[in-house]
């Protein structure tokens, strides 16, 4: 029954998003691009991607007859709630050249900042003396590119593990197919991760949080790899709310004992229990913290050195200048790899060990 609710909601999204499958918009290069030359243009490329957005961007090019630039782009859906819903896909936006009209309101897209603003007709942006929009922007539900890839690694996962399930319930314990590349991982996390760290005795009760979280950063870490252009672990938002959970495990199924040690430290004097307790306190939250920042800051400066030694070859325009930001790129590329993994094995290891210190038992 949850199998056949999880086809229904991956054929509505593909029929809703493949309608318009890279649909070709034309926008005048000389709109997008007026001054500034080759390296602010570099620049805004690299920010625009470190964002979230409406769409799947695969390329661009200029239409030599019409000098527009064309943009090969998997559009998604936009669902606006202004005094009702609005749904519409985003190729109808075109980067923010057009302005969208649905049910009598208008919107337009503002391509710096992924952000849509209710406007006029004519699509006219208020600014104020700190040259920041006015306009009012509406909730916005719509499934971004992030969240998108989300919902695609989901399914990935849901599919993925309920097969090597089946496999192992047919073939009495032994897996198949692609199963067998990831039971040693599944068994490495419970052997050297989970057990060592949270102890025989209540391991189990955290492999099933600890093996999606591993999973789940490191597919997203290599989607981000492909030329798609996802950033969703670079992005704070979905950090922070894997942390969160990380933050909410912890301390929902801590003990007695976890807490005695942060608040009433057992064989330490009373002046020193004063003093060490807010510091210990503070900890409490200054370890996801640590959690959502390293994740965030390694993914946000891998793509942003790529992306950078990329530019440089449009930059250099020669041969040597641009072979060797190419070198620099690919190997960047393959640290990067390694990366994705390291960054998924470190959230899951440091999760397990919090993990470990709440449920730890008392020996004073």
């Amino acid at each position: 029954m949850k199998q056949s609710k999880y086809l229904l909601s991956i054929v509505f999204l593909l029929i809703f998003g493949l309608s318009t499958f890279a649909s070709p918009i034309k926008v005048s290069d000389k709109e997008i691009k007026e001054d500034g030359g080759i390296k602010t243009e570099i620049k805004d490329y690299i920010t625009h991607h470190l964002k979230d957005s409406h769409s799947y961007s695969l390329t661009s090019w200029v239409d030599e007859d019409t000098g527009k630039k064309v943009y090969l782009e998997l559009p998604l859906p936009v669902i606006l709630y202004d005094n009702g819903f609005h749904f519409f896909m985003s190729s109808k936006l075109k980067h923010g050249k057009t302005v969208v009209e649905s049910n009598g309101n208008f919107y337009r897209l503002n391509y710096d900042k992924s952000k849509i603003f209710k406007t006029n007709k004519e699509g006219v942006f208020d600014y104020d003396k700190d040259n920041k929009i006015l306009n009012y922007a509406p909730l916005d539900f719509s499934i971004t590119k992030n969240i998108s890839t989300i919902i695609l690694v989901a399914f990935i996962m849901f599919f993925l593990f309920t097969n090597l399930a089946k496999s192992f319930a047919e073939n009495k314990g032994i897996s198949k197919g692609i199963g067998r590349f990831f039971e040693p991982i599944i068994l490495y996390i419970r052997d050297e991760i989970a057990i060592p760290n949270i102890g025989e005795k209540k391991y189990k009760n955290y492999m099933s949080f600890l093996l999606t979280i591993f999973f789940f950063i490191w597919f997203l870490n290599m989607l981000g790899l492909t030329p798609l252009g996802v950033n969703v672990t670079g992005n704070i938002a979905v950090t922070f709310s894997l942390a969160l959970l990380t933050f909410l495990i912890t301390n929902f199924t801590a003990n007695k004992s976890y807490w005695g040690h942060i608040f009433w430290m057992p064989g330490v004097p009373v002046l020193i229990k004063i003093v060490l307790a807010p510091i210990e306190l503070l900890g409490v939250f200054i370890k996801p913290f640590s959690l959502l920042i390293r994740l965030y800051a390694n993914i946000q400066a891998g793509h942003i050195v790529l992306y950078s030694l990329i530019g440089l070859m449009f930059i250099f325009q020669n041969l040597i200048g641009s072979s060797l930001s190419f070198v620099l790129a690919f190997f960047i590329s393959i640290i990067e790899i390694l990366v994705a993994l390291l960054q998924a094995y470190i959230f899951t290891m440091l999760s397990a060990l919090y993990f470990g210190f709440a449920v730890a038992e008392d020996d004073h």
